[in-house]
């Protein structure tokens, strides 16, 4: 049975979606292939390293704190996608089904995941900072903002709810 946009929910899409780019794109094996085969001197290579900014691990010879915060990173960017997938955006993916609004309301609440989540890891830091934390804000926004229209595209045409 294929899915139609009737069936498509905008907040689910636009999770799956975050998911997927987490899961695939944030994994120790996707981060080693970009730092190795990529120059991030051109726009291509640092698009594809940048890909990879919510990293995740499991193994690793790091602290077991930074391992905690980076996995958090990475599980926050998607839980913050959901939330705001479904808070910032309701009247416009009501009523503006398929529309612009729809596509920038999903790619302005990965800008906010992104951001937000990297200023939430930056408090379980061995030192946060202020500066530390206005900087993986900066680091967040910034992925946010170059990944986040996959994730506008995938809420386009999605009804908001149930119904």
């Amino acid at each position: 049975m294929a899915l139609t946009n009737r069936y498509k929910s905008a907040v689910g899409a636009g999770t799956l979606t975050a998911l997927i780019l987490v899961l695939v794109f944030g994994s120790p094996w996707y981060a080693d292939w970009a730092a190795d085969n990529t120059r991030s001197d051109t726009a291509l290579g640092w698009w594809l390293q940048l890909l990879s900014w919510p990293r995740w691990r499991f193994d690793s010879d790091d602290s077991f704190r930074s391992i905690l915060v980076a996995d958090l990173k990475a599980i926050l960017v998607v839980v913050l996608t959901a939330l705001f997938l479904y808070l910032l955006p309701g009247s416009q993916l009501a009523r503006a089904r398929g529309t612009l609004s729809q596509f920038f309301a999903g790619w302005g609440s990965y800008v906010f995941a992104g951001s937000l989540a990297a200023l939430l890891t930056t408090l379980f830091l061995a030192n946060p900072s202020l500066l530390g934390a206005f900087t993986a804000a900066g680091a967040g926004s910034t992925y946010g903002l170059f990944v986040g229209w996959i994730v506008g595209l995938a809420t386009l045409g999605g009804r908001r709810g149930t119904r």
